[in-house]
Parts: structure tokens; sequence; C-alpha cells
């Protein structure tokens, strides 16, 4: 019989404190509706406690996403529990998440209990949280170091305690698939309660097993995996949900196991959370990179074009990647464009479709054909962005091997156009300072990448950039034919963000 792995995905809290890639709300909740499409099991939509704007996220999501069970994280403490509770109340389908350090270390260096003050903690916190929430899952953190006999004494006292989901987590990525998978064989084996409940796995990229890690747990017999969009995280991040949902789904004969996810949205919701985020996924990662399915040796070339299979174990179509039958030019109207976008999965509101709509209107002035990577960048750019007090209105630049860079630029602030000049040690700098000359602020550039989308030489160049103010990390992201104007864009679109706070 082919069991089923439940998938919860922490992408909005894991996957947000990784550094630079914090979210405002209703950033947050458009993840959430996507990773709903995704068909995700569980959303761990934040940390509640942390701060009035992550009580808030968690709020709008547990209102407003229908489908999965919307959970919020909660140290062993009353007030973490309490917020968390509030917090998920309106949901559908709630869940507290509390947990307590359990290896040497962490008990002694950064909870200072002994080991019976964590057990009688970890027990009082989950009958405190059953008195808010049916559902509860508890962790014992840092369980890939923790000793064995006081791992299974925590977990028996937490489950009859009642706990829903045991969550064993490998918190600083120290474990190794044959240690992880032999720790959930020994914990089923000498916690005869955990049948009954769910099994779940929460693995770190610190050595770069995480993914391999919770692929062993799940051979092992582990019923819920926890993991993030792009392997985003903490450190160096989270087992991917993409690689670990088509590890199981491309094996399926050595796993025997099945999963709710809808694989046709992965590269849509991997996109999405990119661009919100401003973390880039690398072209070498596997299932959603810019070149997971490009073949440039021509020996793999001539194989690919006689059976896609010989080189391809998954298709581009099953992750969501087709190619266009539709193809978009500046002759198409908004019929064509509403019908394209939808067919993509992107549905609009009036205002917000008329926006992009312009927007494409003058990509495909500059280009014979938009294709659909360019239209998930102007979706990106266009729709998912701060309410904008600075819009660019009109730039030129002067620049050369024998001549200063120079920006001349006009913004539009609150309806009135507003002009700067100024030079750099390149154009983007030049441009750069005049923005800042107009705004009146000088935030520090922590972070500038450029890509581009398509290949040709009228490419579609996408840059994210992220700004530093007050020890806070502002992104923005810019997509143009022409890089200083993308670079401009994005720009002012994490200044956007900053001043929108």
């Amino acid at each position: 019989m082919t069991r089923k792995i439940k998938i919860f995905d922490t992408t909005l809290r894991d996957g947000e404190q990784c550094p630079g890639a914090s979210l405002n709300i209703e950033e947050k909740l458009e993840i959430a509706k996507q990773l709903a499409r995704l068909n995700v099991d569980i959303i761990e939509a934040g940390f509640a406690i942390a701060s009035p704007g992550d009580f808030e996220s968690v709020k709008q999501i547990a209102e407003k996403i229908k489908g999965p069970v919307i959970c919020s994280l909660a140290r062993a403490k009353k007030e973490d529990i309490k917020h968390a509770a509030e917090a998920v109340k309106p949901a559908e389908k709630s869940r507290i998440h509390t947990f307590i350090g359990t290896s040497p270390i962490h008990m002694e260096k950064k909870l200072r209990m002994t080991p019976d003050e964590v057990l009688k903690t970890a027990v009082e916190m989950v009958k405190y949280a059953k008195s808010f929430c049916p559902d509860i899952e508890f962790s014992p953190e840092d369980a890939g170091r923790s000793e064995k006999e006081f791992l299974y004494k925590i977990i028996r006292a937490v489950i009859e305690a009642g706990a829903k989901t045991i969550n064993v987590p490998d918190t600083v990525g120290y474990t190794t698939p044959w240690e992880f998978g032999e720790l959930i064989e020994d914990i089923i084996k000498n916690v005869p309660e955990i049948k009954n409940i769910d099994l779940s796995v929460h693995c770190h990229n610190d050595l770069g097993l995480a993914v391999a890690n919770s692929l062993a747990a799940v051979r092992a017999g582990a019923t819920q995996v926890e993991c993030t969009i792009n392997g985003i995280g903490e450190r160096a991040g989270n087992a991917s949900l993409e690689e670990i949902v088509m590890g199981l789904k491309t094996r399926k004969p050595f796993f025997n196991v099945d999963t709710s996810i809808k694989t046709e949205e992965i590269h849509k919701t991997s996109r999405l959370v990119s661009n919100l985020t401003g973390m880039l996924v690398q072209p070498n990662k596997a299932v959603v990179g810019a070149n997971a399915f490009a073949h440039e040796a021509g020996i793999h070339q001539a194989g690919v074009m006689r059976a896609r299979e010989t080189y391809e174990i998954m298709t581009p179509e099953s992750i969501g990647l087709t190619e266009s039958k539709l193809v978009l030019g500046k002759h198409s109207g908004r019929n064509a464009f509403e019908k394209k976008l939808n067919d993509m999965g992107y549905t609009m509101e009036k205002e917000n479709l008329e926006k992009a709509f312009q927007s494409f209107k003058r990509i495909a002035d500059l280009k014979k054909e938009v294709t659909d990577r360019d239209l998930e960048a102007i979706v990106a750019e266009e729709i998912y962005v701060a309410e904008e007090t600075y819009t660019l209105d009109k730039i030129e630049i002067k620049s050369g091997t024998k001549v200063k860079p120079s920006a001349k630029l006009t913004l539009i602030v609150k309806g009135k156009k507003k002009e700067a000049k100024e030079s750099g040690s390149g154009p983007v700098d030049a441009a750069y300072k005049a923005v800042q000359k107009i705004v009146g602020q000088r935030p520090k550039l922590v972070d500038y990448t450029i890509q581009a989308i398509t290949g040709g030489t009228d490419a579609l160049g996408e840059v994210t950039v992220r700004i530093k103010k007050d020890d806070r990390i502002f992104t923005g992201h810019g997509a143009h034919t022409d890089i200083i104007v993308a670079s401009v864009k994005a720009y002012l679109a994490a200044i956007n963000r900053m001043v929108s706070v």
C-alpha cells in the first residue's frame, strides 16, 4: 500500500528568517495563496510572537487561505503559545507548533535547564497549547545531537500530553543520511505510540544534506516532511520542497509514497518566492534552476532530440514549464494577454491587469516576442510591489571610455515631477546618486544582481537589489530590455518598500 507523505511548508517562517528575505504582509499573503494552489498540507505562516507584523500576517493568512492547515511556531512558553493560538484561531484548520531544545548543548548552554526541567516544561506547554487548539505539533530542537534515550522519553511524554505530530529536527544540519534514517527507525522502534500520530522531519542544509536526510527519513518511516520553496532558510537553508517532492515522484517505485502536491505549480511558486524575497535561484539548482532542463553537450542534445528520457528523468511540463502555444507580441491585445496570464495561472483584478498590460506593451515594442519568462517578470514587477511613492518618468545616460558617466533622471513624486543630475563611477552609480538626491536618503546598497531572463540581444534584463536602513533590508526587483532602466526600477522598488514601513 502506498503511504501518504504530508508536505509542511515553512517558507513563510523558517524561509523568511534567511538574511535579506523579509516580506511584508501582502507579499506573505500572495505566497500563501500560491502555496494553497500548490496544495501543500500545512503552511507554517510565521512566528506569531516575533513581531506585531508577524502576528498580523499569520492572522490574515489564517483568515483568507482555505485548504491547508495554518500553523504558527511558538517556543515552549505560555506567552508564545497564547499569541500563536490567537493568530491561527480564524483558520479553517489550525495548528500550534511548539518546541524546546533537547540536546545537551542546548539544554546546558542556551536554556540553562536540566533534562528533567525540559521534560516538565515540554509536557506542560503541550497541555497548555492543547487547551487552545486540538492540533499540536512538538519539536525536540536539535534532535540530531540529542541523546536517544532522552529523546524517546520526551517524545512519549508529549504524545501522552496530547501532541498529534512529533517533528524531529536536524536543526544545525549535522547528521548524515545514514545516521538520520537510523534515528527515525530507532524512534519508531522505541516509541510505539508514534505509530498513531504523524512523525515529521525538519532538516537544515549546513552540510548540503537536507534533502538527502529528509528522503532517508521518509524511507525509514517518517510521514511528514518540513521544507521550503527553493530551500531558503537560516544559514545554508532548509530542505528544498521541489527537490523532495520531485524526488519522491520520480523515484516512486523506490519510495512507494505519494504527496498531494500539484507539481505543475512548482515552477511558478519558485519564481514567485524568488521575486518577492530577492533570493535568486542558481542556474544549476535542481528542478527549478534555469539550466535544469537545458542541454548543451552535443551528445546530450542528440539523445534528447531522439528521446527526451535519454537525459531527462522528469519532464519540464511536470513542474509547470510549458512551451508557449500563444506567442505574444506588440500587436497582441488585452484579451490575448489576459488569456495567456490565465493559462499561466495568474488571475488579477482589473487595475493590476491593466498595469501589467501596459508594461507588456512597452516591452513588446522592444522585443519581437514576449516569452513566458518575460511575462513572469512583468507580473512580478508590476503586481508584487509596495505602494509607489517614487516612480521613474524618464532617464538619460552618458557613458563611454573617455566620458565621465552621468545620469539625468526625472521621478514622479506625489503627482509632481522632480529632476536630478549626477555623475558616478558608472552609469548605474550615477543613476542611483540622482535617485538619492531626489529621495533625500542614502540607504546602503547591500546587493546588486543582474540576470538575463531569455537569450538574445533583446533579452529582458532582470535586476534585484537589496538596500539596508536601520538594520533592516529591503528588496527591489526591476525588469527591462535596457539594463540601466531595470536597475533604476529595482532601486526605486526597494526604496518604495523602505518608505512604506
